[in-house]
């Protein structure tokens, strides 16, 4: 931005690298040209500063297509100055005192130039219907206000080169945008929702698949359980029935060994019933041949024996004389006998 020092009766004017200044002093060009410092009098001067720098110009207009839409346009234009003399008398660039209104250069070329785009943007979009204009608006656009700025008589004699054209977007009203955006929207949301549901599928194959595999080793498991089970019965059975055998065995051998004892101590019983048999057959061979009165005496002996004692003995008459008759007895039967 252009520096300006006033001093009494004379003013300093220091430019800027993106100005180009044009000093009129009545009517003559006294200085011009890109970052300029001079001296002027501003009683009989006038200064005007033309950017020559790219400039940026947003424009917005609506539109109709063929099928009564209304659409709107977004576009920037880019342009710069390419003769800033011509520019300065066209246009009012002028750098104004203070407490003066200031130019109105740059409104006047943002109002040229969006009314060409509008126009010309009009007459191309009211040969489109909606669907067209919103699928292929925005190259076509461009290119027709391109070439249409471009060839534009006005902006070349005025200084003005177009340096190129944007068309940002091409959109139609609110509801419509919705109403166009719905069944897109609802594929998006089919396809979604069937994302989900085969996600879920997937879940739900995947979760059977482990609850298959945790039934199949439960099974197994199980299966495992019932062998041991199994295998621990029979290895039970098989020691309960070594168990028994051994018993068996071991009572066979016990009864074996008891039926030889017994038959043992029966036959040594027989031998000693025999033996007593045989004594008692021979005493009472002996016994028979004696006589009644020792016979007697014999058992009085033995009952001698196990008689309690006996304190006082009593003999009869009848008693002594019937021993003493065996007594004398005996003795003539010994006789008898030895004869």
């Amino acid at each position: 931005m252009a520096i300006i020092k006033r001093y009494p009766w004379i003013s300093h004017f220091l430019g800027s690298p993106t100005g180009y200044v044009v000093h009129l002093q009545k009517g003559t060009v006294k200085h011009q040209g890109v970052g300029q410092a001079f001296f002027f009098r501003p009683a009989n001067s006038v200064l005007s500063e033309v950017p020559v720098d790219d400039q940026e110009l947003p424009t917005l207009f609506h539109a109709i297509t063929r099928d009564h839409q209304d659409v709107s346009v977004q576009a920037n234009v880019t342009y710069r100055f390419i003769d800033p003399v011509a520019v300065s008398t066209r246009l009012d660039f002028g750098l104004q005192t203070a407490g003066k209104a200031p130019a109105t250069g740059r409104e006047q070329v943002s109002t040229i130039i969006g009314q060409l785009c509008q126009s010309h943007a009009i007459d191309q979009i009211a040969t489109t219907t909606l669907a067209e204009a919103l699928e292929r608006g925005v190259s076509q656009l461009r290119l027709v206000l391109t070439d249409a700025l471009r060839a534009d008589a006005r902006l070349q004699s005025t200084g003005i080169e177009i340096l190129g054209v944007q068309v940002l977007a091409v959109r139609p009203e609110a509801e419509v945008e919705r109403a166009l955006q719905t069944p897109v929207r609802e594929q998006l949301q089919a396809e979604a929702d069937r994302a989900v549901y085969e996600r879920r599928a997937v879940a739900v194959e995947r979760e059977r698949t482990i609850s298959e595999n945790e039934m199949a080793s439960q099974i197994e498991l199980a299966v495992r359980r019932e062998n041991l089970v199994a295998q621990e019965g029979a290895n039970a059975r098989r020691a309960a029935e070594e168990k028994a055998a051994a018993g068996l065995i071991e009572a066979q051998g016990s009864a074996e060994r008891k039926a030889i004892g017994a038959a043992a101590e029966a036959n040594q019983i027989r031998l000693v019933g025999e033996a007593a048999a045989a004594r008692e057959a021979a005493t009472m061979e002996v016994y028979r041949g004696m006589e009644q009165a020792t016979l007697l005496a014999l058992a009085l002996k033995d009952a001698a024996g196990s008689l309690p004692n006996i304190g006082n003995l009593t003999i009869t008459p009848d008693l002594l004389s019937g021993a003493l008759a065996g007594l004398f007895k005996e003795p003539a039967a010994t006789a008898e006998i030895t004869k």
